[in-house]
C-alpha cells in the first residue's frame, strides 16, 4: 500500500442533531475533514457523487474549496456518474480545477451507482439511451470527456478567425490530468476495458459477481485482469489501482462505541443491486494488530497501490479525523505507508 485516502459518501439529513447535519453543515465539515487529513499526511480526499439523494452531488464546488485550502492532499471523486454529465463542460471544469490545485486532482468516473430516480439523467436532458442502466451513453460521454482532457481538438474553428482547416481543444487544458482519471469498475470485463482505454482503475466495496469466492479474491482477480490488459495494450506509464474498505481502528472505549454497530458487517454479503447479484465487502473493525493482520491477508488490498477508507462523514470532523489519525499512526505504517509530505504522485510500482 503506497497511499491511503478517505472516501466520503457525503450523507446529510435535516439538521436535527449532532450526527444529523443538514446539507450546508455536511459540506463545510467535508472541507474541515479534508484540511485535517492534509495535516495528518493522508494522501487523498475523495467524494462519491449521487443525484436526487441527500448526499454529495455536483462535486466541483466542494473540490474547489478543498483544493484552495490544502497544500498536499490529492482531491477527487469516486465516482462521477457520466450519465448525468456534459462531457465537454466537465472537461473544462476539471482542467480549471486541476490548475487551481496545482496538479492534485484525481477524478473517478463511471456509469454510476444505482440512483433513487428512474432514469434520472433524462431529467438532466440526456436521453436516447437504449440500455436500461444507461451504460451506453455513459461510455460515449466518457470517450468524449477523456479525449477533451487529453487535449485533443474537439471542434472546427471559425475559419474567419483561424483560417481554414483548424480545430480547437477545450480550454483550459491541464497537462497530466489525463493520467489522473480513473474508471470505477465492478467486473473483470470493465476493468479490462479501462486498461485498454489507458485510465486508472478504481474498485469499490462491492463487485457485481457472486462466485462463492471471498470478495477480496474476486476483486484481486479483477485487478490482475486489469494489469494484464494494461500490459497487453502497451501503455508506457504505470497505472494506479485503488480499492475501498470500511476500516475502524479501535484504540479507546469511544472508538469501540462507534465500531460496535459494524459487527453485523464483519463478513462478506451477497445481495442484489441494480438488478445484479453482487458481493459486498466486509467491514474491518478491531485493534491495530488485528487490522494489520486482516488487511495483509486481503488479496485486493495487497494488489492495489491505493486504499480508500470509507468514512462515516455524518459523524463530524472530530470522529473522522481521529479515525484517520488512528489508521495513519497505528495501522498504515505496517502496510508499507509513509506520511504524505510532498504531495501526490501520478503512478506507483506495485
Amino acid at each position: 500500500m503506497k497511499s491511503f485516502g478517505f472516501l466520503s459518501f457525503g450523507h446529510y439529513g435535516r439538521g436535527t442533531g449532532p450526527y444529523d447535519p443538514d446539507a450546508g453543515r455536511a459540506l463545510r465539515e467535508a472541507i474541515e475533514i479534508a484540511q485535517g487529513a492534509d495535516e495528518i499526511g493522508v494522501n487523498g480526499a475523495y467524494f462519491r457523487v449521487h443525484h436526487f439523494a441527500r448526499q454529495a452531488a455536483s462535486p466541483m464546488p466542494l473540490l474547489s474549496a478543498i483544493a484552495a485550502t490544502t497544500s498536499r492532499i490529492e482531491v477527487g471523486t469516486g465516482v462521477i456518474d457520466m450519465r448525468y454529465e456534459n462531457p465537454l463542460y466537465l472537461a473544462e471544469e476539471a482542467g480549471a480545477l486541476d490548475l487551481i490545485a496545482e496538479d492534485r486532482i484525481a477524478l473517478g468516473v463511471s456509469r454510476g451507482s444505482p440512483e433513487p430516480a428512474v432514469r434520472g439523467y433524462e431529467a438532466f436532458g440526456y436521453t436516447g439511451s437504449q440500455d436500461p442502466r444507461g451504460s451506453d451513453i455513459a461510455r460515449q460521454k466518457f470517450d468524449t470527456f477523456l479525449s477533451a482532457v487529453r487535449g485533443e481538438r474537439m471542434v472546427d474553428a471559425d475559419p474567419s478567425q483561424f483560417g481554414p482547416g483548424q480545430r480547437l481543444r477545450i480550454e483550459p487544458h491541464s497537462p497530466g490530468l489525463a493520467d489522473r482519471i480513473w474508471w470505477g469498475s465492478g467486473t473483470a470485463s470493465t476493468a479490462e476495458w479501462a486498461a485498454r482505454a489507458g485510465v486508472n482503475l478504481m474498485s469499490s466495496t462491492l463487485v457485481t459477481e457472486a462466485t462463492g469466492e471471498a470478495f477480496a479474491d474476486i476483486q484481486a482477480r479483477q485487478i490482475a485482469a486489469y494489469r494484464k490488459a494494461w500490459k497487453d495494450a502497451g501503455h508506457a506509464r504505470t497505472p494506479r489501482v485503488s480499492v475501498s474498505r470500511s476500516v475502524f481502528p479501535v484504540l479507546s472505549e469511544e472508538d469501540l462505541w462507534f465500531a460496535a454497530p459494524m459487527g453485523d458487517q464483519a463478513q462478506d454479503q451477497i445481495g442484489i443491486i441494480d438488478g445484479l447479484t453482487s458481493t459486498f465487502g466486509k467491514t474491518y473493525a478491531g485493534n491495530p494488530d488485528q487490522l494489520i493482520a486482516e488487511l495483509k491477508a486481503d488479496a485486493a488490498v495487497q494488489a492495489a497501490d491505493t486504499l480508500m477508507l470509507t468514512i462515516p462523514s455524518q459523524l463530524g470532523p472530530e470522529i473522522n479525523l481521529r479515525l484517520l489519525q488512528n489508521f495513519a499512526e497505528h495501522v498504515a505504517p505496517a502496510l508499507g505507508w509513509e506520511p504524505n509530505t510532498e504531495g501526490p504522485t501520478t503512478g506507483y510500482d506495485v
